[in-house]
């Protein structure tokens, strides 16, 4: 069997010096004809194993292409399922912090009412001091310009 790989070698059994000698034409041309399909076959074994080995690079390649590919959907399958496991545990966080978050505000709520409570009259107080000092240097400015 021909193959990428096989090397025959073609033996001639009839020596050549006794085609030389023989004076038969018809010998000649049936041994010039044996070797022409000898060497057309070997030439066409070598095409052969051409074809065969660029087919086989091909599907090399194929393969690797293949193996690369499916490698990088695993890379992003595995990407997405990260993302996902950590939307999952963001989600879980924020289910546990809500209550507590609620509770916090339902305490500082109060908090935040008795320091608004205890702020006013004096946030009240310091703007009328400032109204005041605001009335006398205009009226002190109008003073001057007179």
């Amino acid at each position: 069997m021909w193959g990428p790989h096989c090397h025959h070698e073609v033996k001639l059994i009839l020596p050549v010096s006794s085609l030389l000698k023989c004076p038969n034409s018809e010998t000649m041309k049936v041994f010039l004809a044996t070797i022409v399909v000898v060497l057309a076959l070997a030439h066409g074994s070598q095409a052969q194993s051409t074809q065969v080995e660029e087919l086989t690079k091909y599907f090399q390649d194929l393969s690797a292409m293949v193996t690369s590919t499916t490698e990088q959907l695993v890379q992003k399958m595995q990407a997405e399922t990260f993302m996902e496991d950590g939307k999952a545990q963001l989600q879980q966080i924020q289910e546990k912090l809500a209550p507590l978050a609620e509770n916090i505000q339902a305490q500082l709520n109060p908090l935040a009412d008795n320091v608004q409570a205890q702020l006013k009259p004096l946030v009240d107080n310091v703007q009328a001091q400032m109204e005041e000092l605001f009335r006398k240097v205009l009226d002190q400015t109008k003073a001057i310009t007179q």
